[in-house]
C-alpha cells in the first residue's frame, strides 16, 4: 500500500504533521504497554480529556435528542462511559492485528451464527460504531469468508495511512474508500461470492429519510441496495465489549424487502437496519459513538 506517512507535503496543514506526530508517539505507547492496560490507561485518558472537546457538547445533545426524558446525570453518564469506549478502541486500533489472533472474539450465540451465515454465496454485513467495530469483520476471515471491507477516508492523510495499515490485514479481499468506484468493486465482490463490510450508522446527507430513536434520520441505502438488487443476505453484527478487551461478536439477518418494487424495498430495508441498530444502541448506550452527527 502506498502511504504518505512520514512524508512532507507542502501543500498540507501544519497541523497534520503535528496530528500525526502525536498519533504515532501514542501509538508507540499503547504498543509497549499490555494490552489490557493500553486500553484501560486509554479510555481513563479519553474519559478525562473529552469532555473539554466540542464533539462532547453535540454528544450529549444527540443523546437527548434521542432520550428526551433522560436528566443531565444521565446524559453525561452516557456519554462518559462512550468516551471511555471510543478511548480503548484508539488504543486496541494498533493492536487489532493481535485481537483477533488471540482468542478475545467469541459469538454470543454460535449456532444462530451458524444458521444466519451458512450458504451465504455473497454476504452483504453491516456494523455499527459501537463495541469495538473492527472486531466485527475479523472473524469472517478464520470462517472462509472473504471480506472486503469499506472505510470513510480521514481528513489527515498520514493517520488515515498508517490506520488503513492496521486494518487491511482484517480484510483479505480489499479495503476501499467511499466512492462510486468502490460502489462498484462492492458489487462485484459480493457477486463472487464475497463479503462486504459497511458502517451503517452515520448520517448520510443523499441517503433516504428513515427512523431513527423517533427521528428522521439520512441513512446510507447502499447496504440495502446491495441486498434488493444483488438479492443477498443483509447482515447486522453486534459487537459488544467485554472486561478485559474481550468481545462478543452477535449476528442477525436483517429482512430484505422483495415487494418488486426496487425504490421501495430498498427504503423499507434501509429502515429495517436501522431499527435493529437502533435496538443494539440503545441496549448499551455506552458503547455507541455518539460524538457523530446523526441527524440534521
Amino acid at each position: 500500500m502506498g502511504s504518505t506517512a512520514g512524508r512532507t507535503c507542502p501543500g498540507l496543514p501544519l497541523r497534520y504533521r503535528l496530528e500525526y506526530a502525536l498519533f504515532v508517539i501514542l501509538g508507540a505507547i499503547v504498543r509497549a504497554l499490555p494490552l489490557e492496560i493500553a486500553s484501560g490507561w486509554m479510555g481513563a485518558a479519553w474519559r478525562f480529556f473529552a469532555p473539554y472537546s466540542k464533539r462532547h457538547k453535540r454528544a450529549l445533545a444527540h443523546i437527548r435528542h434521542a432520550y428526551p426524558a433522560s436528566t443531565e446525570d444521565e446524559r453525561r453518564k452516557i456519554a462518559l462511559e462512550m468516551w471511555d469506549t471510543m478511548g480503548r478502541i484508539f488504543a486496541e486500533s494498533f493492536r487489532l492485528s493481535e485481537i483477533a489472533a488471540s482468542g478475545r472474539i467469541v459469538f454470543d450465540n454460535p449456532a444462530r451464527a451458524q444458521a444466519v451465515l451458512k450458504n451465504a454465496d455473497g454476504l452483504v454485513l453491516c456494523a455499527a460504531h459501537q463495541g469495538n467495530w473492527e472486531i466485527a469483520a475479523a472473524v469472517l476471515p478464520k470462517l472462509g469468508f472473504n471480506t472486503a471491507g469499506i472505510y470513510q477516508r480521514l481528513k489527515n492523510p498520514y493517520v488515515d495511512a498508517v490506520l488503513r495499515r492496521l486494518r487491511e490485514p482484517l480484510y483479505p479481499g480489499g479495503l476501499y474508500p467511499k466512492g462510486d468506484r468502490t460502489a462498484r468493486a462492492a458489487m462485484r465482490h459480493v457477486k463472487a461470492g464475497g463479503v462486504i463490510c459497511i458502517m451503517a450508522d452515520l448520517r448520510d446527507n443523499r441517503g433516504v429519510r428513515v427512523p431513527f430513536f423517533g427521528h428522521d434520520a439520512p441513512s446510507t441505502p447502499f447496504p440495502a441496495m446491495l441486498a434488493v438488487v444483488l438479492e443477498k443476505k443483509l447482515v447486522l453484527g453486534e459487537v459488544i465489549r467485554e472486561p478485559g478487551v474481550r468481545f462478543r461478536v452477535r449476528v442477525e439477518e436483517v429482512e430484505v424487502a422483495r415487494t418488486g418494487d426496487r425504490d421501495a424495498d430498498i427504503i423499507a430495508t434501509t429502515a429495517n437496519l436501522q431499527r435493529l441498530i437502533e435496538d443494539h444502541v440503545r441496549a448499551r448506550p455506552g458503547q455507541w459513538m455518539w460524538g457523530h452527527r446523526r441527524w440534521t
